[in-house]
């Protein structure tokens, strides 16, 4: 047993099968005369355990990720949902997931970050800009043109290729105004997000060695996010 910032946390032994079975019976059942008999029930097959990871990925993660803040109380995030603008008015996601902002931005969804996520099936982990600002965007797009180099050796590296293949997100159906189509980094230029992702099956999760697959893929991806952090000191 360890303990962070008075939280008690078990050693991982990796997630149990019922955890994935708790997921699946609750996309079906997702209201919360079904989830709050059960809240016991998720907090120690899914909450604890995913902090459980956590606490091991600092670890795993120090000497290559220093900027990321690992923290089992602050990283994992809620089960429930925040429906005011949606029109899905279900009051609980059905994955467990833990967020981890870059350096010390006030909001995640502000900062290159990495991402992990299970939901029944498989195991999704990301890393990048999910969600820039427009601000954020003319700054990565001017870094771009400034030293498309510096971002060619990271996003068309024969590791990073062989590894995520692409970089992902949405991409503008036209061009940025004021730049050519016929510009050589167009296509990077036309996007509107900038990251990568790598799936496993769910059975990764069940493994004691789990944070250690986690953090191998963390650290593929931590160039990138040096890259998009130092992009918005640009300006």
């Amino acid at each position: 047993m360890k303990s962070s910032s008075e939280v008690e946390i078990q050693d991982f032994q990796g997630f149990k099968p019922e955890a994935f079975r708790f997921l699946r019976s609750l996309k079906r059942n997702n209201k919360r005369e079904w989830f709050q008999p059960r809240k016991e029930n998720y907090e120690e097959l899914l909450r604890h355990p995913m902090m459980a990871v956590v606490f091991e990925l600092a670890e795993e993660c120090k000497s290559f990720a220093p900027e990321i803040g690992f923290n089992p109380k602050r990283n994992v995030l809620r089960i429930y949902r925040d429906t005011r603008f949606s029109k899905d008015k279900s009051p609980y996601k059905t994955n467990i997931a833990a967020s981890f902002p870059f350096g010390t931005y006030a909001k995640n969804m502000d900062s290159p970050g990495l991402y992990l996520h299970l939901e029944p099936g498989q195991v999704f982990v990301a890393g990048g800009l999910y969600m820039p600002s427009s601000l954020q965007l003319r700054k990565i797009r001017e870094s771009i043109l400034k030293n498309p180099d510096a971002f060619l050796d990271i996003v068309e590296a024969r590791e990073f290729k062989k590894h995520f293949g692409a970089l992902e997100g949405e991409k503008l159906k036209t061009t940025p105004r004021g730049i050519s189509p016929e510009h050589p980094m167009i296509e990077y230029l036309r996007h509107k997000q900038f990251f990568v992702s790598h799936t496993f099956e769910e059975s990764v999760a069940m493994k004691k060695d789990f944070p250690k697959k986690i953090a191998k893929e963390f650290k593929q991806m931590m160039p990138l996010l040096r890259w998009l952090n130092k992009s918005q000191s640009l300006w």
